[in-house]
């Protein structure tokens, strides 16, 4: 197991990994969590939250209408302050993946997909 991966495994089971004296230890408990998949993600915003909506593409085939069908499965009501810690850590695992990976291209103006 990779050191990271050591921290994070020992910080999920509650166990102290090294912070600051006096910082309080975030004990996960995930009994209760579902996991659910996404492959289409919409956000909306009013001065007091941010609501994230989450679905599954639905359509195979792209019609002459150009539609498509998305089955919305989940909604996350944020409030700003947890908003912007969740863009601050999405923005950090994908800086990561990217290094690792290669860049993303999410050109929504261009037909086709790159792998």
């Amino acid at each position: 197991m990779a050191d990271g991966e050591a921290k994070a495994a020992e910080a999920k089971d509650g166990e102290n990994t090294g912070g600051e004296p006096g910082v309080p230890t975030v004990k996960w408990d995930d009994s209760n969590m579902r996991t659910s998949y996404a492959n289409v993600v919409n956000a909306a915003s009013s001065r007091e939250e941010v609501t994230l909506f989450f679905g599954t593409n639905q359509t195979w085939n792209v019609s002459d209408k150009k539609e498509f069908n998305v089955l919305l499965s989940n909604r996350i009501v944020l409030n700003p302050f947890a908003a912007k810690r969740l863009w601050l850590l999405l923005g950090s695992i994908l800086k990561e993946y990217e290094t690792r990976y290669g860049t993303l291209d999410i050109d929504v103006g261009k037909s086709g997909r790159k792998s």
